[in-house]
């Protein structure tokens, strides 16, 4: 018997290959770059090389597709412009995320323990914190969970799914539990989000063995072809759907599924909440998109009840829970889980234009996220004897920030208008365009809900601009709070805050070219 050599087209997966590789390199360097400092500098160049690199290489894909896209692996991955849409917004993400990770204090301080290894508080955590130990592969890390996550956007296999998800799941809780001040906080969030990470991921599978055991197939196509050929409602059929969108909703941080979400935001190294809340999300939606639009289009009608529920109930308690909140990770850790409501509002009815509206909401709403918590990194509690300590999450600390540092204090206060939805944001553009989405199916009742939700959400955001600019600093406190320029931080404001501005005032070149892959992809999907 003959072994026949199998052919891949390599040449469609050039990105996802640049970020894999380097993400292997990392490990190289991690084994024979001795000195820290070089192997810190060293991981930088090379995370944002592969990342930006990887754009462009997608850009240039764009730019040459012809068709509806390209089968790649027996179908099992599919480049279309849908992919490289959702690919490079992750990149764009992945390159400021990176950009945290390697940001300092002042006085030298990053945001990772010295030692990932050990006990939190133990001897030699503090010996290795004197002798300047740092734990750099949190960048090689942080590349398999983009490949991962690319991967995720582009696959048409639920196994295949399956190994995406773990592919970018597995490096995400390992990143959360590295925090170098609150490691008990850290371990707690990151023992949680991979305990509900592992649960979530069974009723995946378990999904997945259904709808094959159902149709005979497990690719997307398969999948749709036997839903369309069984007469009447098949339990399996429906049961494997459901759950297979439910393992997509986890990571989505969508009510009931949302538990791990504020510990998880709370307790991680805040440029890993900034990465994992924007880049997170993005890949989740993407592939909630493909297999609601590939596979489950034919249920339409019978999903409907869930994606309704679930955006109902995330907009509501998001909303609510937010609004009592004093710690300002745990704020908008409750604001993303309202944000995932907004995001399945533009599900109902599974309307075309979602397809060109989420993944604009999501760069909109990414992009806020990466720039709030780079600010929070910047502020920083100090001690009786004027030692800087971590960052200020209490709300009350931010108290009359915007005197002390009105420039960070704006860019905080232009974030948070964005995540409310306020005009001539790219939030305000995003949440449109979603809610048009689901207005085009006749779901405006859903959308009142959204909008109202909004408006009540708008509460919290206001909240603290009120704090940063009309709160005089109470008394005896005007020293327990200060601002930490770093310099990698600020350049990931400016350059988030620029875009958050110029999507809001001037959306349609990027909406264009969203709707453009919208089109190819309901091609692809017939």
């Amino acid at each position: 018997m003959s072994f026949v050599t199998p052919e891949i087209a390599w040449a469609p997966l050039a990105p996802i290959i640049v970020v894999l590789g380097a993400a292997a390199i990392g490990i190289l360097v991690e084994s024979f770059v001795r000195t820290p400092a070089t192997r810190r500098a060293a991981q930088l160049g090379l995370s944002l090389v592969a990342l930006l690199g990887a754009a462009g290489v997608a850009i240039v894909q764009w730019a040459g597709l012809e068709g509806a896209g390209t089968e790649v692996l027996a179908g099992m991955l599919t480049v279309d412009r849908q992919a490289l849409a959702w690919q490079i917004v992750i990149l764009v993400f992945g390159a400021l995320g990176a950009l945290l990770f390697a940001a300092r204090t002042r006085a030298g301080e990053e945001a990772f323990t010295s030692l990932g290894s050990v006990a939190p508080g133990s001897t030699e955590e503090t010996l290795a914190r004197r002798k300047g130990m740092q734990v750099t592969e949190v960048f090689p890390l942080a590349l398999f969970a983009v490949g991962g996550m690319m991967l995720f956007t582009s696959v048409t296999d639920l196994v295949f799914l399956f190994v995406a998800l773990e592919l970018f799941s597995l490096p995400l809780y390992i990143l959360v539990a590295l925090a170098r001040r609150r490691r008990m906080l850290s371990h707690e969030g990151a023992l949680k989000y991979f305990l509900l990470g592992a649960f979530s991921s069974a009723l995946f599978l378990f999904g997945a063995a259904l709808l094959y055991g159902a149709t005979g197939s497990a690719s997307l196509t398969g999948i749709a072809d036997g839903i369309a050929t069984v007469s009447g409602l098949d339990p399996l059929i429906l049961g494997g759907a459901v759950l297979v969108v439910v393992g997509l909703l986890f990571k989505l941080g969508a009510v009931p599924f949302h538990s791990w979400t504020p510990d998880a935001y709370q307790g991680a190294p805040t440029p890993v909440t900034a990465f994992m809340g924007a880049a997170t999300k993005a890949a989740a939606t993407a592939a909630l998109i493909r297999v609601s639009y590939e596979a489950f289009y034919g249920l339409t009608w019978e999903l409907s009840w869930l994606f309704w529920a679930v955006a109902i109930a995330s907009m509501l308690l998001g909303t609510v829970v937010a609004l009592v909140q004093t710690d300002l990770k745990r704020m908008l850790a409750y604001s993303s889980v309202a944000h995932a409501g907004f995001i399945l509002v533009a599900f109902a009815g599974f309307p075309e234009a979602t397809l060109a509206a989420l993944p604009f909401y999501l760069l909109a709403y990414g992009l806020a996220t990466l720039g709030a918590f780079a600010v929070i990194t910047q502020v920083r509690e100090r001690s009786d004897d004027g030692t800087v300590l971590g960052e200020a999450t209490r709300l009350g600390q931010w108290a009359g920030l915007g005197k002390r540092s009105p420039l960070l204090a704006g860019a905080m206060a232009l974030f948070l208008l964005s995540f409310a939805g306020i005009p001539l944001t790219a939030g305000f553009v995003g949440k449109f365009v979603a809610f048009a989405a689901a207005i085009s199916e006749g779901a405006w009742p859903l959308v009142l809900v959204a909008v109202i939700a909004s408006a009540a959400a708008a509460f919290f955001y206001v909240r603290l601009i009120v704090l940063m600019f009309f709160t005089d600093v109470p008394d005896g406190q005007e020293e327990a709070i200060e601002v930490d320029y770093s310099p990698l931080a600020r350049v990931v404001v400016v350059i988030t805050a620029a875009a958050v501005v110029l999507l809001g005032v001037v959306p349609g070149p990027v909406l264009s070219a969203f709707e453009n892959a919208a089109v190819l992809l309901i091609g692809s999907a017939g």
